[in-house]
């Protein structure tokens, strides 16, 4: 862009702002009304399930899953109900279970299905002829306590699987536990959490400590997650940037303007949200406070450049023109940096990664229109208004100003990089290559529970008014109780989905090679990898069936138990056995693809367990693609740092390439671009150095924050350096332009890192882990980005000024 371009862009812009500030307040009204009307298309997108679509690994296992879970799993939604006590199997507490199936069984609108439970188990060994849960109940109220013990010893006894449903301290001498499990399947869900709460009223009049889990419950609560979030950190930010506004305004009408702008900006970004169809996930929890306190740096900087032109008894009109002169290049280099810092995410694998960066990058782009146009038509017109009206102005000088406290300090970074501008880069160098490589050992992870609220809420949270109390959430307890009283052994599992021609002659033999000396993660039973496929169903059944046992010999050419001949013939008489529906787990009816389960070791990393298994695979002959919760939790940590790594040389290398275009446009001066990269580059490399020492590591949400860092240490050095260009160009003298700049720019800089810094801060109050993180993350980002602003880039701009004014 030429600079007579941009110079009749901004001129144009000026005309509007100063001579048709009505015509603008009119218009960006209008404006806000279409985008509030796509507000109430929001919908939320709660949980984990977004950042797995695509995946491969994720796409696999939902084939695992579609082909052989039973049908009730796959497809029918369905709640648990965990019975909790001193012993379950007491004649009183199966009765109970039982009574709870039959009520839910009988109310409507929770559309039961069926219901399973080992309580129902024990009911039909003792008769085998009662249907329902009702009648169940009866059964076991009617017997004899010895009756009771002896069905529970022969259930557990059998193969069926029933002792699964109890919890690891299950004793079968005398058969006690203290926890059970029953599973309720529905025809259909409608509402979630209405439904949840149907069953909870269901659960309360059958008495004793049973807790109601499953996906209504998991949905409810995430969405709930959202909403307190939200309803914690908003308040907050609106309080800290109210205190802030009115120190740095110091005038009703101007705070009035300044909170209007920025319920605009919110108004826009989140109607355009909703106009797009991007759902609201807990990503975007993050954007309203980043760009509130993107915001209200734009106004302070906008009010305080206007202030200090004012402060020559010129007429609103002028000053403002020659406010809006410079800051709207400023303005335009900031949004243009910010922009590209939150786009970057765009590039990354991960759907809500995407869909943060492009909502966080069109609230940049509208809070530069409302901040850089609307806001100063609208302080023209108010400030015009007020004179004619003779109605006194309050606070109007700017801040920083000479005299001030911060007019003394801020210059600092000016005063040191006169007397040894090299040294201080040269220590900067050093610095930064230490954090570089602290940060090489930054951590990647993905798991739920970075979604999850805490087991036990903050105490301090209990002193907050009730109106903004988070509810009391159940799932991490529920979880947590879950993987610690059913676990079956120490033992985690991978599953391999093999597609392809299963009736070859070398399809069952090319599994068994696959299991001979496993990767060293997997869990091995007499030198092979223990595991659970379609060779287990047919060893288990040619033990108990002669006549397929026959079969199985027959094409077993090399008589290691595994059939290589007439494979269609074996899955067949398999298929039609008595251990049909177990083959059916492991085998597809049209006998193309098979699932193998191999047990891994506890201990083993995510990222050692899906190394192995992706070696594993390349042993089959067959198309085999690991999978697995391990599995695809680690494909989408992978995905996590490769979008952090690609996204932070993108923002890197486009924002170097903006600035040094935009300055050569500017100024004719290139090196100014590198000149006012060198805080950033320190930045970004602190902020990186300091995840490993903090204990943070890469997630969804804090793989976005380096290029993130960027954009908003941008925002820093360009407004320092684009008032010292200003000021250089009238003086020549490098360190007189930094002195005016730092007590001028300095002034609104402080006043906007300090609400920068309000608003990222206060996402540590939200009410997950995964918002804390990214809060605390985002608030060292904005104070590095401000003190090596004030710091190293005024001797930066010395020594550019050195070689290169």
């Amino acid at each position: 862009m030429a600079r007579t371009d941009l110079e009749d862009l901004i001129e144009g812009a000026n005309y509007w702002i100063t001579q048709r500030s009505g015509v603008v307040i009119v218009a960006f009204l209008l404006v806000t009304l279409v985008f509030a009307g796509g507000l109430g298309n929001i919908a939320l997108d709660e949980g984990t399930e977004g950042f797995t679509e695509g995946v491969p690994a994720q796409d696999a296992l939902d084939d695992v899953n579609r082909q052989f879970e039973p049908p009730f799993q796959a497809d029918q939604p369905s709640t648990q109900l965990i019975q909790r006590g001193g012993n379950v199997l007491t004649q009183q507490e199966l009765v109970r279970m039982l009574t709870l199936q039959q009520r839910l069984q009988d109310d409507p609108e929770l559309r039961v299905e069926g219901s399973t439970s080992f309580a129902q188990t024990v009911a039909l060994t003792i008769d085998s002829t009662a249907e329902t849960p009702g009648e169940q109940a009866d059964v076991i109220e009617s017997a004899t306590p010895r009756e009771v013990r002896e069905a529970v010893r022969t259930v557990t006894g059998d193969q069926s699987g029933a002792a699964e449903l109890l919890s690891d301290d299950f004793n079968p001498e005398d058969p006690s536990a203290s926890a059970t499990i029953a599973t309720v399947t529905h025809t259909e869900r409608a509402d979630p959490a209405g439904e949840q709460e149907r069953i909870e009223a269901v659960v309360d009049s059958v008495g004793g400590d049973v807790t109601v889990f499953g996906q209504g419950v998991i949905q409810s609560e995430f969405e709930a997650v959202i909403g307190d979030s939200l309803a914690l950190v908003i308040p907050v930010v609106v309080v800290l940037i109210l205190g802030f506004l009115i120190v740095a305004f110091r005038d009703p009408f101007d705070l009035l303007l300044g909170l209007v702008a920025l319920a605009m900006t919110i108004v826009w970004t989140f109607g355009f949200t909703g106009l797009a169809g991007i759902p609201f996930s807990e990503m975007l929890i993050t954007v309203p406070p980043l760009l509130l306190a993107i915001g209200v740096d734009f106004g302070i900087h906008a009010v305080n450049r206007y202030r200090e032109e004012r402060t020559d008894d010129r007429h609103p009109d002028e000053a403002m023109a020659i406010a809006t002169h410079q800051l709207l290049v400023a303005f335009f280099i900031v949004t243009g940096t910010t922009v590209i810092g939150f786009g970057a995410n765009v590039v990354s694998d991960l759907g809500p990664i995407r869909e943060f960066g492009i909502v966080a990058s069109v609230g940049v782009v509208f809070t530069f229109l409302i901040f850089g146009v609307f806001m100063p038509a609208a302080k023209v017109a108010m400030d015009r208004a007020r004179e004619n009206r003779s109605i006194p102005e309050f606070g109007t000088s700017p801040l920083g100003s000479e005299g001030s406290i911060l007019g003394r300090v801020l210059p600092v970074g000016a005063v040191i990089g006169r007397k040894a501008p090299v040294m201080i880069l040269v220590v900067a160098l050093l610095v930064s290559s230490g954090a570089g490589f602290s940060a090489t050992t930054v951590d990647t992870t993905f798991d739920t529970e970075d979604f999850l609220p805490p087991e036990e809420q903050p105490a301090y949270l209990e002193y907050l008014p009730e109106e903004i109390q988070p509810q009391e959430y159940t799932i991490s307890g529920t979880l947590n109780y879950l993987q610690s009283n059913f676990a079956s052994g120490t033992e985690d599992q991978v599953t391999v989905y093999v597609e392809g021609p299963l009736r070859q002659d070398y399809a069952l033999e090319s599994i068994e090679r696959a299991n001979q000396d496993p990767p060293p993660s997997f869990v091995t039973e007499n030198g092979e990898a223990q595991a659970e496929s379609i060779l287990s169903v047919i060893e288990t059944q040619a033990e108990v069936d002669p006549e397929f046992a026959a079969l199985v010999d027959r094409n077993d050419l090399n008589n290691n138990g595994v059939p290589d001949e007439n494979l269609g013939t074996i899955y067949d008489a398999l298929l039609a056995s008595d251990a049909g529906d177990q083959a059916r787990q492991y085998l597809t009816e049209d006998q193309r693809s098979t699932q193998v389960v191999y047990s891994v070791e506890a201990d083993a990393s995510g990222g050692e367990v899906t190394e192995d298994a992706n070696e594993l695979t390349d042993d089959y002959r067959l198309e085999a693609t690991a999978t697995g919760e391990t599995v695809v939790f680690q494909e989408i940590s992978n995905l996590i740092l490769q979008s952090a790594v690609e996204s932070l040389i993108l923002a890197l290398v486009f924002t170097a390439v903006f600035l040094l275009v935009i300055y050569y446009s500017l100024e004719r001066r290139i090196a100014l671009g590198i000149a006012n990269l060198v805080p950033i580059v320190v930045s970004v490399a602190l902020l990186a150095g300091s995840m490993p020492i903090l204990g943070i590591p890469f997630n969804v949400l804090t793989g976005t924050i380096l290029p993130i860092s960027i954009g908003v240490g941008v925002a820093y050095s360009v407004h320092i350096t684009h008032r010292f260009i200003d000021e250089y160009n009238a003086t020549a003298d490098a360190y007189r332009s930094l002195m005016i700049t730092l007590r001028g720019t300095g002034g609104a800089l402080t006043a906007s890192m300090l609400t920068t810094l309000g608003g990222a801060g206060s996402l540590t109050l939200a009410i997950t882990p995964l918002l804390g993180q990214f809060g605390v993350l985002m608030s060292l980002s904005v104070i590095y980005s401000y003190l090596l602003s004030i710091i190293l880039l005024p001797p930066t701009l010395i020594l550019w000024a050195r070689y290169f004014g």
